[in-house]
């Protein structure tokens, strides 16, 4: 049995499995209007106020098990019934204020909105705008801004409060990373998934005469918990799928293509998370042309695939919520047909039936070490290092100088320099996500253990080369 970290993984997990279950034996038109019910039949409530409450915030799940608003582009959505008006985002004065006679945080505001009564700063909440000048000019730091989780987990300011005083999200500025969907305690933001989708893909392919193709992502490695590599290969072919591939073999693909383009246009940033790159797009317009033209590891196994089985449909199961707009951009050419997170993928194969730890192990042996790393912060820089490398290129001919960016915020920092001209950074690696992908929205358990099962499934490629793995590959 699985372990989850909160109560709204179980949640979610519990109204997925229900849905694929529902799903796989072609009965969601009848049953799915029980599902609420049956996940929460009372007759006390265990979560919020009551019970009827708690089954509309299952029902809202289940809409976004379903594929949620189709006519809104964006891959997470505020479900409002589930939002619990966190406290209002406000500045607020502690118990750390002494009353001081400099007054600094009133000569700060820029709207008069501090006085001080009785010896303590107070602040007229109908005047002050949140400028934070406050804040920073107080010397005992008594002045604290209240954010609500979304909003401090949203780095690119997505995330306000609206005027029913819920949470509202600004899709101009969303980038899909999925950081919201974690970070709310009451799981009032879900990604939309696709798992109906994946389901009648497989039971469609012995009707249709296509074949369906699992590819999976190698942070994978950190969310087996007791069962095996080859256990999870085992069971997604009971499932269904005729064959699993690494997307770490994408990754090669990847590097080798990214470094002669990297040759070719002397600076670039990296391509294979979708959430950077939209980031880019809608914060540094002036340099999206830097921006890798090659596709990322998902597009490039999913185009190799279809190459050599026309008839084949490609499934991508990985840590990232952003897969989920990549795989529909009309850029990638119908490279995937659906996209799972790993918060998705074990709840299809329990509602199918299938327990991981009862099955053999099937192989799965096919990527570089350093297509594996891709993984992790670091990963992408490490490989097109090693590409260039493996290409025969020297310092003299061209001197690689990378860094590589773990979060929004030290991606926004290095794109100000590259935009600005400042330093000799040439090559920018950049990860939405803390950490890389193995810190994904769409895992199921978060942990540095994550980054150290990566590195024993890098070690596991042996001395497997970039070019060997391109090369050598179906």
């Amino acid at each position: 049995m699985r372990v989850f970290e909160t109560t709204v993984q179980e949640l979610k997990d519990g109204v997925l499995r229900e849905v694929a279950a529902l799903a796989w034996e072609d009965k969601l038109r009848t049953g799915v209007l029980d599902i609420p019910e049956k996940i929460i039949p009372g007759p006390e409530a265990k979560m919020r106020c009551c019970i009827y409450k708690e089954r509309a915030v299952v029902s809202s799940r289940v809409k976004m098990a379903l594929g949620g608003d189709h006519a809104n582009p964006a891959m997470v959505e505020v479900m409002s019934v589930a939002c619990d008006e966190c406290p209002v985002t406000q500045m607020t004065v502690g118990p750390a204020c002494r009353g001081c006679i400099a007054t600094r945080c009133v000569h700060a505001c820029p709207k008069d909105a501090i006085t001080v009564v009785n010896h303590k700063a107070e602040i007229d909440h109908s005047k002050c705008i949140l400028c934070g000048k406050c804040l920073n000019a107080c010397p005992y730091g008594a002045i604290i801004k209240n954010l609500r989780p979304c909003e401090r987990a949203c780095k690119v300011g997505a995330i306000s409060m609206g005027e029913d005083k819920k949470a509202a999200v600004d899709y101009g500025k969303c980038i899909s990373c999925g950081a919201c969907v974690y970070q709310c305690p009451f799981g009032a933001i879900m990604d939309k998934s696709y798992i109906v989708d994946a389901v009648e893909m497989l039971r469609g392919s012995a009707k249709w005469g296509y074949r369906v193709y699992a590819v999976l992502a190698p942070s994978i490695m950190g969310q087996l918990g007791g069962v095996t590599l080859g256990q999870l290969v085992t069971g997604l072919k009971q499932a269904g799928f005729c064959a699993v591939r690494e997307v770490a073999l994408g990754a090669d693909m990847t590097a080798k293509a990214e470094a002669e383009e990297l040759l070719e246009k002397k600076v670039l940033t990296s391509s294979c998370c979708p959430a950077f790159v939209d980031y880019v797009e809608k914060n540094f317009p002036k340099i999206a042309h830097l921006v890798s033209h090659t596709p990322s590891p998902m597009v490039m196994i999913g185009r190799r695939i279809k190459e050599q089985d026309p008839k084949a449909k490609v499934v991508f199961i990985g840590p990232c919520v952003a897969k989920k707009k990549e795989f529909q951009l009309g850029k990638t050419m119908g490279a995937i047909d659906c996209v799972l997170t790993f918060e998705e993928m074990f709840p299809l194969l329990e509602a199918k039936g299938i327990r991981l730890e009862e099955l053999e192990e099937a192989p799965l042996d096919e990527a570089s070490g350093y297509g594996r790393a891709f993984a992790a912060s670091g990963g992408v820089a490490a490989a097109v290092a090693e590409a260039l490398k493996e290409q025969g290129v020297k310092d003299e001919d061209f001197k690689l100088n990378c860094t590589a960016c773990s979060g929004i915020d030290a991606c926004k920092a290095a794109l100000f320099k590259l935009e600005r001209g400042i330093g000799e950074v040439n090559f920018i690696e950049g990860m939405a996500c803390e950490g890389g992908c193995v810190q994904g929205a769409g895992i199921v358990v978060r942990s540095p253990k994550n980054q150290a099962e990566v590195s024993k499934h890098v070690k596991a490629a042996g001395e497997r080369t970039i070019n060997g793995a391109v090369e050598a590959a179906p």
